[in-house]
């Protein structure tokens, strides 16, 4: 076993995990409770496009412009509840690599937007637990989650494959 993926250095990662975790779900839960209307947000990041050093590149502002600021609605919700969601599945540990992933690209779209604020510090925190792999969630659902939903994958799978023959 790797290092990073012992037990002892698992209580490191689920510690940040759990802190990562945290992190989304008050985000996430202010929005949803508040409400949340991410069109001044978006406004704001393609007025950033311009000047002689922009904070926001043209690719990104047409984007904006163009896709999510017409459909801010949509987007205002799905960023609501997915930070929400990322922030539960990290504080559980149940749908980790997923929930970090989804996190890390939120992170890598509000600096996209040319927000700094923590989103550079959270992003490389997501990566790190993305490289610990396993060792990320060991103390989590996904510990006993993972190995039972593969387990009643394979046997399914052999059933469908007797079946057939």
């Amino acid at each position: 076993m790797k290092w990073w993926k012992t037990p002892q250095v698992a209580v490191l990662w689920t510690i940040l995990r759990i802190w990562l975790g945290y992190q989304w779900l008050t985000a996430g839960w202010h929005k949803v409770t508040d409400g949340f209307d991410a069109s001044g947000f978006m406004q704001g990041a393609i007025a950033q496009a311009t000047g002689d050093h922009p904070a926001v590149q043209g690719w990104y502002a047409a984007f904006l412009e163009n896709f999510a600021l017409p459909n801010a609605d949509l987007f205002s919700t799905l960023v609501a509840y997915g930070e929400v969601l990322v922030g539960l599945g990290l504080i559980l540990g149940a749908a980790t690599i997923p929930a970090l992933i989804a996190g890390a690209f939120m992170n890598l779209n509000f600096l996209l937007a040319g927000t700094t604020s923590t989103n550079p510090m959270l992003y490389t925190e997501a990566i790190i637990l993305l490289f610990a792999g396993s060792g990320a969630y060991y103390w989590g659902v996904d510990r006993f989650a993972i190995p039972y939903i593969k387990n009643r994958l394979g046997k399914g799978g052999q059933e469908i494959n007797k079946q057939t023959a």
